[in-house]
């Protein structure tokens, strides 16, 4: 059998730590060309880059925020004329704070929302033209279960998180006419720098909630990401995904 993702070119935002990195690896594995953009750390973005070549994959990298629309219009354009045109696009990139509401500050609240909610038009749109053009693609957004449930996070994080649902149901039905699938992640807690931003009391119990009593490791999540994205996911469309580790609700 063929790899999942034979001959694709793929772009991950937020592609150097947690499960961003663990999608740019998988995704090379599996035969794509991985591209993706990361905020500050060239160190890690060269380890990242190193790990999708030792596929035998090529890999792009790129220091632009995911809020900078027209720095990604740019990236879409270089990796188009290096690579051609992106077939497989993750909407990754995400932060969180651990506020209370009644505390939030006017720069906490922007500083989310606009990375996790205003970085959808910033990142998809130039990419989602190139797939128009194509007549296929498919797109993925790492969403959250906080986003679902009642659960301690913080409200600005949540609300993202929801709108980003929203925009995965909506887009989904405009994509299809165009050949383009578009779907939804809503992870748990993972062992990854956002997931310990949580409230520790919450951490503290998480353990106790999930039927599988661990947090879930980046790997886990990269390796269904990477089904999603492929063309053997040929009929799921609009979902939203729950990866949790079997929450109870």
């Amino acid at each position: 059998m063929s790899l999942l993702l034979e001959g694709k070119r793929a772009f991950v935002s937020g592609g150097t730590r947690g499960i961003g990195a663990a999608m740019c690896e998988v995704f090379a594995r599996e035969g794509a060309d991985v591209a993706f953009n990361y905020h500050s750390s060239d160190d890690l973005a060269a380890e990242v880059s190193k790990k999708i070549e030792a596929h035998g994959r090529r890999a792009l990298a790129f220091k632009v925020s995911v809020t900078d629309r027209l720095g990604m219009k740019r990236i879409a354009r270089e990796i188009k004329d290096a690579w051609g045109a992106i077939n497989v696009l993750v909407n990754n990139a995400a932060v969180n704070k651990a506020d209370n509401f009644a505390t939030t500050t006017d720069k906490s609240w922007d500083w989310v929302v606009d990375t996790n909610v205003n970085s959808l038009f910033a990142v998809t749109k130039p990419f989602y033209k190139q797939m128009i053009r194509e007549k296929a693609g498919h797109i993925l957004n790492i969403t959250s279960v906080g986003a679902i449930r009642s659960l301690p996070t913080s409200v600005h994080y949540a609300t993202s998180k929801a709108a980003m649902i929203g925009f995965t149901k909506c887009l989904s039905r405009e994509a299809a006419n165009f050949g383009i699938t578009v779907n939804a992640i809503a992870a748990g807690i993972f062992d990854t720098d956002l997931g310990h931003t949580l409230p520790q009391r919450l951490l503290q119990m998480h353990d106790f909630w999930v039927s599988k009593g661990r947090v879930g490791h980046p790997p886990e999540l990269a390796e269904f990401a990477a089904f999603l994205v492929s063309d053997r996911n040929s009929f799921m469309n609009g979902e939203i995904v729950i990866v949790d580790g079997g929450a109870v609700t």
